[in-house]
């Protein structure tokens, strides 16, 4: 008998899958009636017979034959103008509260088939409509229910219950109307900070690519040199050779033809280098990161510390540039969230990674309390940078809260060591 636990959780399962389907099917289809067409006449031509019905039947309190042509008119305007209600809203709820507040002033209660149209067109009023008229709009059953209520049909109870009835129909509707105020709204920022965190990593993008072009263009250049001078200088080269490091230069020079006039798209605007004087110069490297922090210490106006641990490494130029970015980021985010705070820079040169620390010792926010900006992943376009940096070399990036306050920017970038010193 072990196996009929198991089969009882399937069954179980099963049903609640066909109840959830079922839902979604009922949600699908009173989606696609609300989106008809013809759903107004229709619903208006079913209330009005309902109506017109109730209006005629023999029943006890039956009004007189001289009232019946009142009682059939009030019950047709209280459900007909159901059917404007995509055209001519508000003269169609107006027509129908008008009618509905009559109704017990002639001795008898409106029929039953008024009440969801009237429902229907204070709902719509509310979800349509600004929130004045919606106000506008409640006024009369306020004044039916505080004025002569007493005396109509169905007395104070009908006349509060109407209002009652009335100002949830129109509450609904204006809070339908203000969430999807608010969803379109979040939906629209959210689209906006995207865009603009896109257009900040494209940007980050091409300027690690405007970098990284001036570092591989050296190498390149380097090579072909070397190839040519190797040709004319080398004594007793067989030509085999000569051929080869002819070939090896011309390689040389049309790769690097090839990479400028790919990322030349990446440079300024010709016009603009023409307007604006040359400050071409080599790109970064660990070695003007001591000039680096003493620029910081003198601009932050505090104690900025650089701290080198293990044995240094020659590195390659991409990842020199890569970590001197990152600390200068790090140190511009410092002085900007926690001006005047003291920070450490450290490098760490590990076995197989180099590690690039930089820790402020601010009054931010510990980790408990409210979250400091940087801390999340998109927060700003320095981390981003410095994430589209550390991605492009392989490495990790961790940003967080440290132990007693302050902010930590850790990044470990793989080593690959230089050829040559």
């Amino acid at each position: 008998m072990r196996w009929r636990k198991p089969l009882a959780g399937v069954a179980e399962w099963a049903a609640v899958r066909a109840a959830a389907g079922a839902a979604r099917r009922g949600a699908s289809a009173l989606r696609r009636l609300g989106r008809a067409p013809d759903l107004p006449l229709v619903a208006a031509a079913a209330l009005c017979a309902a109506g017109l019905l109730q209006a005629v039947a023999p029943l006890d309190d039956r009004p007189p034959a001289a009232d019946i042509p009142l009682t059939l008119a009030l019950a047709l305007g209280s459900t007909a103008p159901l059917a404007f209600a995509r055209s001519q809203l508000l003269p169609a709820a107006a027509a129908v509260t008008a009618a509905i507040l009559l109704t017990p002033l002639s001795g008898r209660l409106p029929c039953a088939a008024a009440l969801p149209a009237l429902a229907a067109l204070l709902y719509l009023t509310g979800l349509r409509c600004p929130p004045r008229t919606a106000l506008l709009l409640a006024v009369p059953f306020v004044a039916y229910a505080v004025g002569p209520a007493a005396s109509a049909a169905g007395g104070k109870p009908f006349g509060v219950a109407l209002l009652a009835g009335a100002a949830a129909a129109l509450a609904a509707g204006a809070a339908r109307r203000v969430g999807g105020e608010a969803a379109a709204r979040s939906a629209a920022e959210g689209a906006y900070a995207h865009t603009v965190l896109e257009h900040a990593a494209r940007g980050e993008r091409a300027r690690i690519a405007r970098e990284l072009h001036d570092v591989v263009a050296h190498h390149i250049s380097t090579l072909s040199v070397q190839a040519e001078t190797a040709r004319l200088t080398t004594p007793g080269l067989p030509p085999l050779g000569a051929e080869r490091l002819l070939a090896i230069g011309d390689t040389a020079r049309q790769a690097l033809t090839e990479m400028r006039r790919l990322l030349g798209v990446l440079r300024d605007d010709a016009s603009s280098e023409a307007q604006a004087p040359a400050t071409r110069r080599p790109q970064p490297g660990l070695d003007q990161l001591l000039t680096l922090v003493d620029e910081a210490r003198d601009t932050a106006g505090g104690g900025v510390r650089l701290v080198v641990r293990g044995r240094i490494t020659p590195l390659d130029p991409g990842l020199q540039l890569t970590a001197y970015r990152i600390v200068q980021e790090a140190l511009t985010n410092a002085r900007r969230h926690a001006p005047g705070a003291p920070v450490d820079v450290e490098l760490h040169y590990a076995e197989g990674a180099l590690r690039v620390t930089v820790r402020d010792i601010g009054a931010g926010p510990a980790p408990t309390a409210a979250p400091d900006p940087r801390a999340a992943p998109d927060a700003g376009h320095g981390l981003l940078g410095m994430r589209e940096r550390v991605a492009m070399a392989g490495g990790t990036l961790r940003t967080e809260h440290g132990p007693a306050g302050g902010f930590v920017v850790a990044a470990e970038l793989p080593l690959r060591e230089a050829a040559a010193a």
